[in-house]
């Protein structure tokens, strides 16, 4: 999957996810705070643009990183971050998703942020079975769900906006079902001067829903032990 929705989002995901990652960031490190870096890598899966990677290397010292990330453009932001990133040297970023990244045989903990509804229902009872498998023992894996939960219609939000130099950059969306399990978003990204706009992007993508129980469900039946904290699902051997 190349995820060509993202090729002219972009540019705009990174600036209007900061605010999202300020609590979240905190929470993802307290649960790899116990990782152990000798068992084996951290896989990452759908890094985006590194708000999450860059937690990751802070949190657990010395262990390497495979980010599998399937857009090419989001994999071009997060490549350029890297380089400001302390132990960036650490992390192999893989071009490809969940489904198509080859598995280390081991793994020390597996992230998994603001992704897991792309995959259908199929695709994640599998990957939850192979990632069970190569687990060292108490390594987590870190999941997190996105609203909403049931397939109903979601409608606009107010714009999310950022102001860098003179030009504000906003974003909003909307969702309606497409089946009993799934939603289509419709996002819609601006860069605007004061009145003026200046860019207009709008991109969809298909989104399936799980929730947080339904998603610990999941994992236990991959064979995990399971804590829900929030929108966090954390598995561990």
């Amino acid at each position: 999957m190349s995820y060509t929705e993202y090729d002219r989002a972009a540019q705009y995901v990174h600036l209007l996810s900061i605010e999202a990652w300020r609590p979240l960031r905190p929470r993802l490190a307290a649960a790899l705070a116990r990782v152990d870096p000798a068992t084996g890598p951290v896989l990452e899966l759908g890094p985006g643009s590194g708000s999450g990677t860059a937690t990751i290397l802070a949190t657990v010292p010395d262990a390497p990183v495979v980010a599998a990330e399937p857009s090419a453009a989001m994999r071009a932001v997060l490549l350029g971050r890297l380089e400001e990133i302390a132990g960036a040297e650490r992390v192999t970023v893989y071009p490809g998703g969940a489904v198509e990244v080859p598995l280390p045989e081991r793994l020390s903990a597996v992230v998994g942020m603001h992704m897991v509804g792309h995959l259908p229902p199929q695709d994640r009872r599998a990957l939850w079975k192979a990632l069970a498998a190569r687990l060292a023992p108490g390594a987590p894996v870190v999941l997190q769900v996105q609203p909403p939960y049931t397939a109903v219609p979601v409608p606009p939000f107010p714009p999310i906006g950022v102001v860098r130099g003179a030009v504000r950059y906003e974003g909003t969306g909307r969702a309606e079902p497409t089946g009993p399990d799934s939603v289509r978003w419709t996002m819609q990204y601006r860069t605007v001067d004061g009145d003026r706009e200046l860019e207009r992007v709008v991109t969809s993508y298909d989104w399936w829903i799980v929730s947080a129980e339904r998603l610990a469900d999941e994992l236990r039946t991959a064979g995990l032990d399971v804590r829900v904290d929030g929108d966090l699902v954390i598995g561990t051997r």
